[in-house]
């Protein structure tokens, strides 16, 4: 890629994004409900003007959501501080801001800010009968256009969990998807997932790819590392990279027998190898998290884009990160079906030329839903529907799981845990995955669900000294804060109930956790005290499932009030 060429590529991307702005002439009517006028968005908001001659529709991290639902933005971006990008580094206003937007739609679905009130105006996002309609959109438009589905696709729902994973399987063959990595997907066995691939993914001409993951003893490919696919003449290679610490963030005995890791110069090779075989644009699919996409495109030469999730990130532009031979375009997509994302290239003469981007919100009260989806989610959830349906209690404040340190609804889980086991300190995982509930709402059993469904749900209750919580807590902030994104392993800090403590996220490790306390005393060095948490990576267990011992704490309170989430000093220094 010469300068002219690369000079072009910079201007289109800093015209890309999200809009809310008229578009095109052309009629979208038929794909709007007449109801649109009263959102304040323009009537062609879903239109897509076909551009290049490749296209690439990404989405990642919809946590097995279905239906549309409510998805709240976090509050801080302390996790990527060391990302060295603006727009990864700010969140609420000052995100706002640093995109010159100060409309009500950027407000709502790319920040925390006046949610609640905000998701009564617009209303839900995602669902997959609303994508459906935006894909078959796009892809009309764009003949040979590719679906990519980066990852967390099958995990997040009751219905996911009860039926291992089948009812997401099938909504993604119904989708579209042409190509898939993966990570949550692992949690259910390596039996079950190979299963899965074989008969569904194999049978429907859906690749699922990965480079990175071996037979530990041998070194052997588990599944490819890429695929080629002619897109209107056009030789693109696709390679995959699931999610590099799924056997230190997730149990291991889940997948005994594969190796992961990024593998980055097994990657350099196979980007070397797909350009052998011809391909004009190499596609990275990935599932590493941001920070370490963004480190990965410094080191590797000739990828044209990473395609990314994990971590949840909705780029409203593309990012362009140079290396030793050229420019590699990294983007997300957000999570829980928010978003799509529309990647378009032009290639002449075996060269990128220019290339379109769009972040494209899933506004399911303006869509109209795909009727054969839509029919779909109704018959798969149908069995489940009265169980999913109970409530269990009404929230009088905001329930929402996004949040460096702590959320509401994890509060709510800590103080399930609390009431029931009677602990001195209650730990639950920092996740990512987990719809939000309304003020005023009833709290249902499939909300619950949405927060917890995983293949590990065990409580557990154990007893560690001061020192062991001490350093339990300093490894926990290595993994979200570390300085160097590759080391990044794990989601957000882990939440912690009755324990205070202060956390220096920039510093070094065993540097970073000081001034613990339990109930306003320091924590002793050498003194055992009762421990309760859930989602044990080390073991396999017997016990109380999490959800149901959230469930039961909510039938017996009625009525739910977080008047305080317990959250550690934050020192930026």
């Amino acid at each position: 890629m010469d300068r002219r060429e690369f000079l072009k590529i910079i201007s289109a991307g800093l015209a890309a994004g999200i809009s809310f702005d008229s578009l095109s002439n052309t009629d979208s009517t038929q794909l709007l409900k007449p109801s649109i006028k009263k959102y304040g968005l323009p009537a062609d908001i879903y239109e897509f003007p076909a551009f290049g001659n490749a296209s690439f529709i990404h989405i990642t991290d919809v946590h097995a959501q279905l239906l549309p639902n409510y998805y709240r933005e976090p509050e801080s971006a302390i996790k990527l501080a060391q990302t060295q990008d603006g727009q990864l580094n700010v969140s609420g206003n000052d995100l706002l801001n640093y995109y010159g937007r100060n409309d009500e739609a950027s407000k709502y679905v790319l920040t925390h800010l006046d949610f609640a009130e905000l998701a009564q105006k617009f209303g839900r996002l995602g669902g997959f009968a609303y994508i459906k309609t935006l894909v078959d959109q796009i892809k009309e438009q764009r003949p040979g256009a590719l679906l990519l589905d980066g990852g967390d696709s099958w995990q997040g729902s009751a219905t996911s969990l009860w039926t291992r994973g089948q009812d997401m399987v099938d909504a993604n063959i119904k989708l579209g998807v042409n190509i898939a990595t993966g990570h949550w997907e692992f949690t259910y066995g390596a039996d079950r997932f190979s299963e899965i691939i074989k008969k569904d993914y194999n049978k429907n001409n859906i690749d699922f790819v990965a480079q990175n993951i071996v037979d530990k003893n041998f070194e052997d490919q588990i599944f490819q590392p890429f695929v080629l696919r002619s897109l209107n003449g056009i030789p693109c290679a696709i390679i995959g990279q699931a999610f590099p610490y799924t056997s230190l963030a997730n149990p291991k005995h889940l997948v005994p027998d594969w190796s992961f890791g990024l593998r980055e110069q097994a990657l350099q090779d196979h980007v070397y190898k797909a350009r052998k075989l011809g391909a004009q644009l190499v596609i990275l699919l990935s599932h590493n998290g941001m920070g370490a996409d963004l480190k990965l495109a410094k080191r590797i030469r000739g990828l044209n884009a990473i395609l990314g999730g994990h971590t949840h990130q909705a780029t409203v532009k593309p990012i362009l990160v140079a290396n030793p031979t050229n420019k590699t375009i990294v983007i997300n997509s957000g999570a829980a079906g928010k978003f799509l994302s529309l990647l378009d290239f032009e290639v002449k003469k075996g060269k990128v030329t220019d290339f379109r981007y769009r972040l494209i919100p899933v506004f399911s009260n303006i869509i109209k839903p795909n009727v054969e989806m839509n029919s779909y989610i109704n018959k798969v959830r149908k069995p489940y529907i009265a169980k999913l349906k109970e409530k269990l209690a009404q929230t009088e404040h905001l329930l929402y799981r996004r949040g460096t340190f702590n959320s509401s609804f994890d509060q709510l889980i800590l103080d399930s845990l609390e009431s029931t086991f009677d602990a001195e300190v209650i730990f639950s995982p920092g996740f990512r995955f987990g719809t939000s509930v309304l003020p005023g709402s009833s709290i249902s059993y499939e909300d619950i669900l949405n927060q917890t469904a995983i293949t590990y749900p065990i409580v557990i209750v154990n007893y560690f000294t001061g020192k062991q919580i001490h350093n339990l807590l300093e490894h926990i902030a290595d993994n979200s804060f570390n300085i160097d994104p590759y080391k990044q392993q794990g989601g957000d800090m882990v939440r912690v109930g009755k324990l205070k403590y202060s956390i220096r996220p920039r510093a070094s490790f065993r540097n970073r956790i000081s001034n613990l306390t339990l109930n306003g005393k320091l924590l002793s060095p050498n003194k055992r005290y009762k421990i309760v948490g859930w989602a044990d990576v080390s073991q396999t267990v017997e016990g109380q499932a999490i959800w149901d011992v959230v469930a039961n704490y909510l039938r017996s309170k009625k009525t739910i009030s977080i008047n305080e989430i317990n959250l550690p000093k934050v020192i930026l220094k």
